[in-house]
């Protein structure tokens, strides 16, 4: 689904929900189990690592195996808090405010590219997601915890109908279905596992393309 705000317009969007977001980690990552996903799924983040939407920084105390980190974002809000949290660790964290859909990088860059729960709040997920691709090198992993429509009608339809609610508290787009962006991105899905009545996705990915019969 395209937006139909602005870009100026979906940045100051998720500007005025950054706070509501980071003030709401306790039940996003105790309680829907996100700090269990993380820890599994960034485990196998090695090398130089590049996390797109790093929000304030919570996936980097889960990327033990990374040799250096850089973190994009586009909030200025999430930006600031991350630059208190990355004090004081040993690992090198390189942050930077910038487009998702258009990274700032050469091609074939980094040896892992992360997201977590953002292609949701991404202007063009799709042009995000080849960002993505562009910038792993090709032996590289791409790796990407999100949530989406349920599989559960029940719940999918509820998701559907309150979508545009969603929107605007936040800027979420909570019923996408991203296994079908990230094939769409031209991404192959090297392994996934859905869990939560449906709504998260883990997803190993390769920056190859997927070959077509």
């Amino acid at each position: 689904m395209q937006p139909k705000y602005s870009r100026n317009d979906w940045l100051k969007l998720h500007n005025r929900a950054a706070r509501d977001y980071i003030h709401s980690e306790w039940s996003r990552e105790v309680l829907f189990g996100v700090a269990k996903k993380r820890k599994k799924l960034f485990a196998l983040a090695t090398g130089h690592v590049l996390d797109v939407g790093c929000g304030y920084g919570m996936n980097f105390p889960y990327l033990i195996n990374a040799t250096h980190i850089t973190g994009i974002d586009f909030s200025s809000v999430m930006l600031h808090k991350a630059r208190e949290i990355i004090q004081g660790m040993s690992m090198p964290i390189d942050l930077r405010e910038g487009d998702a859909e258009a990274l700032q990088f050469a091609d074939q860059s980094f040896d892992t590219v992360i997201s977590s729960l953002s292609t949701c709040s991404f202007y063009n997920p799709h042009i995000a997601l080849k960002e993505m691709q562009r910038v792993c090198k090709p032996q590289g992993k791409i790796l990407l915890l999100e949530h989406g429509r349920s599989n559960w009608n029940w719940l999918g339809r509820y998701q559907d109908q309150h979508v545009h609610q969603q929107i605007e508290i936040g800027g979420c787009r909570w019923n996408q279905e991203p296994q079908e962006l990230v094939k769409e991105a031209g991404l192959k899905i090297v392994q996934s596992e859905r869990s939560l009545i449906g709504i998260f996705h883990t997803i190993v990915a390769s920056p190859e393309k997927p070959l077509t019969s």
